[in-house]
C-alpha cells in the first residue's frame, strides 16, 4: 500500500523538488509536477487472496476502494458488498490497480505479460510485492514506456540483487525497492517466532503447516 500511495501522490519526488527550490520559484502558489490520483471509488484487483492479499484488501477498502479477488481457493465468507471474487479476465478488464500476492508456480510465472497487459484498462497501475518472475519484465517496461500502464511499483525483480541490464531500469514511471516489504523489525521477529514454533512442533511429533 505504501508503494501504491507513492505512485498516486509522488510524495518523494515532490519533497525533493521542494528542497530543490522548485516550489519557491514557482509562479503559482499551487505546485505539483506530477499527476495525482484519488483512490476512493477505484477498483483494486488482487491476484492471490491468501492472508497478505486479504489484509491488503482491508486497507484498500478503508481508502474507499472496491476489491476484485482472483484465487483458486474461494471462501464465500470473505465476499462483501465491496469485495468480490472474479475470474482473471474480469479482474484484468475492470481493475484500476492490480496487486500481485500469489506464489510463484509454473502456472503463475509470467502471469503479467504482453497479452494480459493488453486486456487491462489504459492507465492501470501494477504493484508487485510477491515474486519478480510473476512479471515478464520486458513487457511491463514496454507498457510503461508506451503509457498503457500509468505506473508500476516492484519490491521484487526476476533476479536479485537487480542486474544493471534489467529492463525495468529503463522504464518510465516505476518505483523499484530492494525487496524490503517484509523487513520491519516486528516482521522479522514474527518470522523467527514462527520458525521456533515450527521446530518445537516438529520435535514433539506434531508438525504444522505441512506442504507435502
Amino acid at each position: 500500500m505504501a508503494l501504491l500511495l507513492e505512485l498516486c501522490h509522488h510524495v518523494g519526488e515532490h519533497s525533493d523538488e521542494v528542497k530543490n527550490g522548485e516550489w519557491t520559484n514557482n509562479m503559482d502558489w499551487c505546485f505539483w509536477n506530477h499527476p495525482m490520483v484519488e483512490l476512493d471509488g477505484k477498483t483494486m484487483g488482487i491476484i492471490g487472496f491468501g492472508r497478505i492479499g486479504q489484509r491488503t484488501a482491508k486497507i484498500a477498502q478503508a481508502l474507499g476502494m472496491n476489491i476484485l479477488a482472483f484465487s483458486n481457493n474461494r471462501r464465500s465468507e470473505l465476499e462483501t458488498e465491496t469485495c468480490k471474487y472474479a475470474d482473471l479476465e474480469e479482474l484484468l478488464e475492470k481493475s484500476d490497480v492490480i496487486s500481485l500476492h500469489c506464489p510463484l508456480f509454473p502456472e503463475t510465472k509470467g502471469i503479467i505479460n504482453k497479452d494480459t497487459i493488453n486486456k487491462m484498462k489504459d492507465g492501470v497501475m501494477i504493484i508487485n510485492t510477491s515474486r519478480g518472475q510473476l512479471i515478464v519484465e520486458e513487457d511491463l517496461r514496454d507498457a510503461l514506456n508506451a503509457g498503457k500502464v500509468a505506473g508500476a511499483a516492484c519490491d521484487v525483480v526476476s533476479s536479485e540483487p537487480i542486474k544493471l541490464d534489467n529492463p525495468l531500469l529503463s522504464a518510465k514511471n516505476i518505483i523499484i525497492t530492494p525487496h524490503i516489504a517484509w523487513a520491519p523489525k516486528e516482521s522479522r521477529q514474527r518470522l523467527m517466532n514462527i520458525a521456533v514454533d515450527n521446530l518445537k512442533a516438529f520435535i514433539s511429533g506434531n508438525p504444522i503447516n505441512i506442504v507435502n
